[in-house]
């Protein structure tokens, strides 16, 4: 998904309110408290430079934690801004954006007091919420069609290896017996990286039942895969995982004769032939 322009400069919009709140509060000198909305107490009389003093410091406090705020969102667009390939020179989130414009009278700053400086703070701070909030979805929306668009089963689970046994009816290899085996199975080397077919996002990483260590990935429109009998695991549970990427190592764990991967592919909970699959070139 392409980002336009429109999304980044509203988040550096609000990066420019703030700024201006800053530069606007260091250039005021004099502050007149005209509320108890922000005494620490009314049961105590304060001196005026006191209570200055305090006021001063619950203010510098509340620009601590928009300054906070501030730097989650640089985080946050810059990792948009890097996924999504801007350029640098484009879009620097380290810096404000240019301004300008011919020169004109001054415009006086006028002296407010502190009640009214923390609503304008308090306004700037639910501006800047709203804005992290937009560029939260516009990521979630930038991360789910990334998902979709590498979301295309196709390919081995393994680097290296060979394809030991196939889907359907065969003889199972501790009772003798013809049973379903609900998968195919790539034998290699212990410790041989064990790769996702498609991109999505890891349901389960664990012990399971006959499996052993067991890696499960929802790819979406009711796909899942599942990569067995692993020796170590190398994601976790909610974990966003590509293409190609490495989830486990070859092992031999839960009802396995030697190292390899059991992998199957599940279409709305049931079990497939994945060979189709195996063989198919990926887009």
């Amino acid at each position: 998904m392409q980002l336009t322009k429109l999304h980044w400069l509203s988040a550096l919009c609000a990066f420019a309110l703030v700024s201006g709140l800053v530069v606007h509060l260091l250039l005021s000198n004099k502050f007149q408290p005209n509320s108890d909305l922000y005494q620490i107490s009314s049961q105590v009389s304060l001196a005026p430079e006191q209570m200055k003093e305090q006021t001063i410091t619950a203010l510098t406090v509340k620009l601590a934690e928009l300054q906070s705020q501030v730097l989650r969102l640089n985080a946050l667009g810059d990792r948009l801004a890097d996924d999504a390939n801007i350029p640098e020179k484009e879009f620097n989130f380290s810096h404000l954006p240019a301004s300008g414009g011919p020169a004109s009278d001054t415009f006086p700053l006028t002296n407010k007091t502190f009640e009214e400086l923390f609503l304008e703070i308090e306004e700037f701070e639910n501006t800047i919420n709203h804005e992290e909030k937009q560029l939260e979805m516009l990521e979630s929306v930038t991360f789910g069609h990334h998902i979709q668009n590498d979301g295309y089963l196709s390919g081995r689970p393994i680097t290296k290896g060979w394809l030991s046994s196939y889907y359907g009816v065969r003889k199972d290899p501790f009772n003798g017996r013809a049973t379903m085996h609900k998968g195919v199975d790539f034998a290699g080397k212990e410790n041989t990286p064990v790769i996702t077919t498609a991109s999505g996002i890891v349901t389960w990483s664990g012990k399971r039942y006959g499996y052993g260590n067991l890696i499960e990935i929802n790819h979406g429109n009711g796909l899942s895969t599942r990569y067995g009998h692993n020796k170590d695991l190398l994601v976790k549970v909610g974990d966003v995982v590509n293409k190609g990427q490495h989830i486990a190592l070859m092992g031999s764990t839960g009802r396995s004769t030697g190292p390899h991967v059991h992998y199957e592919i599940l279409k709305n909970n049931k079990q497939i032939n994945p060979i189709k699959f195996v063989y198919r070139k990926g887009k």
